[in-house]
C-alpha cells in the first residue's frame, strides 16, 4: 500500500485494510474487488420487459481513493457471435459494450456517462434533463478490457475530481448509478436497475448507492500551440495558449482558458439553409464541454437553450474564458465568463444556481450579454423547476424573461413552458406540452430558440410493445400518435398537426424509424421575414429510416421521404432518397459512401420584401469518407461532403395584406449552389487528455443566378477551393 494511499485511509478514520488497490487491467481480480458492491440481477431494458438478461452479466463497484471504480463480467459463448471492431472515441456503432451512468449528487440533475467496448474503444457523455444525451464533453479515466473462451470482463475507474459534487455525511456519500450491458449483434440491453432512457424519468430512476467518501484534488495546466498555412492566401498563422483546470475540493471546481485555439480539428457537417430559422450545431470546443451541465436550462423548443456556447467566438476571437462550479450544502452554482477580442467583440457572463429536494429541484440563471459595437445590452433571465410528484410523473416547467438595451430603447418580453409526462400500465405513456414565447422575448444574445411569438399546445399519446411473438422479426415496436396546435403571438393559426410515428428495434440489431405529419392549412410569419404573412395550403409529409448495423463486411442505413407543401398544398409531391454503406477492410479500417437525393416541385425561396420564387428544386448529397484506428493512440479519418442545388423558377409571388398568394411578373433568377467540406484528421494520443493533431482540409461555397445539369454541378463541386489549410496543433496536458 502506498503512502498516499495509506494517509488517506487514516485521515478519513478507515482501517487500512479496508480498500484494496485496484490494478485497472481488465483481470477481474476477486481479492483486488473484496468489500465491492456485487450486482447480478440485470434484466432487458432493450427490449423493456424487465425479464432477466439472455446471459449473465454481474458486476462489481468499489469506491476507492482514487475514484469509483467499477467491474463488469460478461459472459458470451460462442453462438453469440462477439463484434470485433475497432471504434473511435465517442462512438454510435452497434458493438458489444457496456455503460456505467453516475449521478454523484444524486438528485437526478446531472449524469456522466462511461461505455467501453468489448474492443477497448471508448465513449463519454453528460445526461441533463433525464434522457438527453451530449457526447461534445470528454472526460479522463481509465479502462481494460479482457477477452477468454466464456467471455470478456471490463475494469474502470472515474477519479473523484471528474464533476464537483456536494458533501456526504458522515464519512460516506450516496451516489445513483446505472450499469448496462448491450450485446452487439442482436441490440439486447440488459441493465441494473431496469431504467431506460426511451422513458421521461431515466436518471431519477437510477440505483442509489452509498460509499465511503473520498475528495481528490487536481490542477491540470494544458498548453498548446498550434500552426496554420493557408494555401490559397499563401501566409501562415501561428498561436499558443493555455487551459486550467482546477478542483481543489469535491465542491469547486474551475476551468480557465487564456487565448484558446478552436481551430477546426472537429469538421461540422454541411448545411445549405434558406429558411428564415437558424441552423443549431452543437459545440465540440473542450473549454466549453468540460462540466457545462450546471448551465443546462432549455424548454422543449427544439434545442432551445438559454445559454449556447456558440454564441462564444462567432463574432472574433477569444481573450479568456472562466467558469467555475460548486456546491454550497444542498445547492449548486455556476459562473461563465467570456471575452472576445477586437473592435466587435462582446462580453458574456452567466450565473447559475440551483437547489435540490427530494422529489423536484428549482433553479434559476442569469445570462448578460454586452455588445458595443451594437451598443446592446442583453439581459435574460431563466426559471426552472423539475417536480416528480409520484413514480409516474414528471413535470418540468420553464420560465424566461428577457430585457434588451439597444441605443437607448428597451424592449422586455417573457416565455413559459411546461411538459408533463405519466407513465401508465402495459407500455401506455402520455404526454402534455405547452409552450408560450413572447412577441419581443430575445434570448439568442447568448441563447438559442428558433423562433419568438409562439403558442403552442399538443397531447401525445404512446405505446410500447415488447411482448413481441417468436416469430417476428421485431424485438420492441413504439408507437407515438400526438395533436398539437401552433399559433403566434398575435393570435394568427400557423397550423395544426397530427402525428403517427412507429419505432422499432428488430432482433438483429437493425433499427427502424417511421413518421407521419398531416398539416392543416394555415399562416407563416416567417417566410416573407418581416413583410407580412403568407397564406399555405394544407400538406402532409412521411419519412422512413432503417439501420443495419455491420453484418459480415457491410453495414447500410436506408432513408425516404414523401412530402407535399408550398403554394400547391397536396396537388404536388416531392420526394428524398437516400442511402449510405460502410464496407469494413478490417475490424480496424473501414469506407463509407452515400448520398441524399431530393426533388421538391414547389420550394418557396424569399427574395425580398413580400417577393417569393416557387422553384423546382433538385439537390444532391454527396459523402464518403475513411475512418481508420490504427492503434489505441493513433487514429485517421477521412471526410468528404458535397452538396449540389439547382433551382428552376416555376412561378413568382407577391402576398396581399392578407396573406393571399398573387402572381407577379417580376424578373426572378434561377439560381445554382455549389458546397464543399473536405478533411483528412490525424489523431495521435501523447497522454490522456494530450493529443498531436495534423489536420489538411479544403472547401469552398457558391451561389450563381444560373442553373447547371446536376452533372455538371456536382462536378464544379469539386473544384471549389475557398479555403485550403494546413494546421498542426499540439496540447499536452501537465497533472500538478
Amino acid at each position: 500500500m502506498s503512502l498516499t494511499r495509506l494517509i488517506a485511509l487514516l485521515a478519513l478514520g478507515l482501517p487500512c485494510a479496508a480498500v484494496h488497490a485496484v490494478d485497472i487491467d481488465g483481470r477481474i481480480d476477486p481479492v483486488e474487488w473484496q468489500g465491492a458492491r456485487h450486482i447480478t440481477d440485470f434484466r432487458k431494458t432493450q427490449p423493456l420487459t424487465g425479464e432477466p438478461g439472455s446471459l449473465p452479466t454481474e458486476a462489481w463497484v468499489l469506491a476507492t481513493p482514487e475514484g469509483l471504480a467499477i467491474a463488469f463480467r460478461n459472459v458470451q459463448p460462442a453462438d453469440v457471435p462477439r463484434t470485433r471492431q475497432k471504434v473511435q472515441r465517442d462512438f454510435d456503432e452497434q458493438v458489444d459494450r457496456v455503460n456505467a451512468f453516475i449521478d454523484f449528487d444524486g438528485d437526478g440533475r446531472t449524469g456522466y456517462a462511461f461505455t467501453v467496448s468489448s474492443t477497448g474503444g471508448i465513449a463519454d457523455e453528460i445526461i441533463t434533463n433525464e434522457n438527453q444525451f451530449s457526447s461534445d464533453w470528454d472526460g479522463q479515466w481509465q479502462h481494460a478490457v479482457s477477452e477468454d473462451e466464456q467471455g470478456w470482463s471490463v475494469e474502470l475507474r472515474v477519479p473523484w475530481y471528474t464533476a464537483p459534487m456536494r458533501d456526504g455525511k458522515d464519512g460516506q456519500r450516496t451516489l445513483k448509478v446505472f450499469l448496462a450491458r448491450v450485446i452487439g449483434s442482436t441490440g439486447e440491453r440488459s441493465a441494473w436497475p431496469a431504467a431506460s432512457f426511451e422513458r421521461p424519468r431515466f436518471l431519477s430512476d437510477f440505483s442509489p448507492l452509498t460509499v465511503t467518501q473520498y475528495d481528490q484534488s487536481l490542477l491540470a495546466v494544458t498548453p498548446y500551440v498550434s500552426g496554420l498555412y493557408d494555401n490559397v492566401g499563401s501566409d501562415g498563422d501561428f498561436n499558443a495558449g493555455v487551459d486550467v483546470f482546477w478542483k481543489p475540493s469535491g465542491r469547486f471546481q474551475l476551468t480557465a482558458t487564456l487565448k484558446p485555439d478552436f481551430g477546426q480539428v472537429e469538421s461540422d457537417d454541411l448545411v445549405i439553409n434558406f429558411s428564415a430559422t437558424e441552423t443549431f450545431v452543437s459545440d465540440k470546443r473542450p473549454f466549453f464541454t468540460e462540466n457545462q451541465g450546471i448551465f443546462e436550462l432549455t424548454t422543449p423548443s427544439d434545442f432551445s437553450q438559454q445559454l449556447y456556447t456558440r454564441r462564444v467566438g462567432s463574432t472574433g476571437d477569444i481573450t479568456a474564458a472562466v467558469k467555475f462550479n460548486g456546491s454550497l450544502g444542498q445547492a449548486n452554482y455556476g459562473v461563465f465568463a467570456a471575452e472576445e477580442d477586437g473592435a466587435t467583440g462582446r462580453t458574456f457572463q452567466a450565473l447559475r444556481l440551483v437547489r435540490d429536494f427530494e422529489r423536484q429541484n428549482v433553479g434559476a440563471m442569469l445570462t448578460y450579454v454586452d455588445d458595443p459595437w451594437r451598443d446592446r445590452e442583453a439581459t435574460v433571465l431563466g426559471v426552472d423547476h423539475n417536480w416528480r410528484p409520484t413514480e409516474r410523473w414528471n413535470i418540468r416547467t420553464r420560465l424566461l424573461g428577457s430585457r434588451i438595451d439597444q441605443s437607448g430603447d428597451e424592449v422586455q418580453d417573457v416565455g413559459a413552458t411546461v411538459w408533463a409526462d405519466y407513465e401508465m400500465d402495459r407500455g401506455w405513456r402520455q404526454q402534455w406540452i405547452a409552450m408560450h414565447f413572447g412577441n419581443d422575448l430575445q434570448i439568442n444574445d447568448f441563447g438559442y430558440l428558433s423562433r419568438n411569438s409562439t403558442n403552442y399546445l399538443h397531447w401525445e399519446l404512446r405505446k410500447r410493445f415488447t411482448d413481441m411473438p417468436e416469430t417476428s422479426r421485431y424485438a420492441t415496436k413504439d408507437w407515438r400518435w400526438r395533436v398539437s396546435s401552433s399559433h403566434n403571438n398575435h393570435g394568427d393559426k400557423l397550423n395544426d398537426q397530427f402525428r403517427i410515428s412507429r419505432q422499432g428495434n428488430l432482433r438483429d440489431g437493425s433499427y427502424e424509424y417511421a413518421q407521419m405529419n398531416i398539416n392543416s392549412a394555415g399562416l407563416s410569419d416567417l417566410l416573407l421575414r418581416g413583410n407580412g404573412l403568407a397564406r399555405l395550403p394544407a400538406n402532409a409529409n412521411a419519412y422512413f429510416e432503417y439501420e443495419r448495423p455491420r453484418k459480415g463486411n457491410w453495414g447500410h442505413e436506408t432513408e425516404l421521404e414523401a412530402f407535399t407543401g408550398g403554394l400547391s398544398g397536396n396537388d404536388k409531391v416531392g420526394v428524398g432518397v437516400g442511402y449510405t454503406a460502410t464496407y469494413f477492410v478490417s475490424d480496424a479500417f473501414s469506407l463509407y459512401s452515400g448520398f441524399y437525393a431530393i426533388r421538391n416541385p414547389d420550394w418557396l425561396v424569399w427574395q425580398r420584401e413580400n417577393l417569393v420564387g416557387s422553384f423546382k428544386r433538385r439537390e444532391v448529397d454527396l459523402n464518403a469518407g475513411v475512418e481508420w484506428v490504427i492503434d489505441e493512440r493513433h487514429e485517421l479519418r477521412v471526410k468528404m461532403q458535397v452538396i449540389a442545388l439547382d433551382a428552376r423558377l416555376q412561378d413568382a409571388w407577391r402576398f396581399d395584406p392578407r396573406g393571399y398568394p398573387v402572381a407577379t411578373s417580376e424578373p426572378v433568377d434561377d439560381f445554382s449552389v455549389r458546397n464543399l467540406g473536405f478533411q483528412v484528421r490525424y489523431r495521435y494520443e501523447l497522454a490522456p487528455l494530450s493529443y498531436l493533431y495534423v489536420v489538411y482540409a479544403r472547401g469552398g461555397y457558391e451561389q450563381l443566378p444560373s442553373t447547371e445539369g446536376m452533372d455538371d454541378l456536382l462536378q464544379d463541386s469539386f473544384r471549389l477551393r475557398d479555403d485550403e489549410q494546413l494546421m498542426v496543433k499540439l496540447s499536452y496536458r501537465f497533472e500538478i
